[in-house]
């Protein structure tokens, strides 16, 4: 069986590019060595180097240690919790009131 290789739109690309390159100027901010970081993180340089460029193909778990480095690692919880259009659509279904069965 052939396995599915999922791509990543444009957008989600420049998306983890970015996230990489925010990664990349915590570390030079702080005056941390990428050895330094990669030995806290408990990976290798070269994953990273890859978190660094946002490569498509490093686990959330790698970037959430490489987070944890820096003390904020728990700043990913906070993904998704302002759901501002999920609310509203949830409001909209706790509005509409349904009539009782005739009986």
């Amino acid at each position: 069986m052939k396995v599915k290789k999922s791509v990543l739109r444009p957008k989600e690309t420049r998306i983890l590019e970015a996230l990489g390159e925010n990664i990349k100027l915590l570390r030079l901010r702080r005056k941390l060595s990428a050895e330094l970081v990669s030995e806290r993180a408990n990976i290798s340089r070269t994953t990273l180097w890859h978190v660094e460029k946002g490569s498509e193909h490093i686990s959330i778990g790698a970037i959430l240690r490489v987070l944890s480095v820096f003390n904020m690692g728990d700043d990913v919880k906070m993904l998704g919790a302002d759901d501002e259009l999920g609310q509203k659509l949830q409001d909209l279904g706790l509005l509409v009131k349904k009539r009782a069965p005739k009986g």
